[in-house]
């Protein structure tokens, strides 16, 4: 769990995972001043994008796969 505070255990990663629902709103808010974009998800949603971008990363892969080699 807590791929929901990436960011946040990213810039603290040794801050315990407990805290770092705690620095998220500071994190954000610092984001938001600085016109540094942050993006929010919920713990469900994390695990989505997480699994599609390991979805579409494999892709050439399984393409590569499925086609037939070279015949010689």
């Amino acid at each position: 769990g807590g791929l929901n505070y990436q960011i946040e255990h990213h810039l603290f990663p040794s801050m315990p995972s407990p805290h770092l629902r705690k620095a998220q709103p500071i994190v954000a808010r610092f984001c938001q001043e600085h016109n540094i974009g942050y993006l929010e998800t919920g713990l469900i949603n994390s695990y989505r994008q997480a699994l599609k971008s390991l979805h579409d990363a494999g892709a050439p892969l399984r393409a590569a796969a499925a086609s037939p080699g070279p015949q010689g």
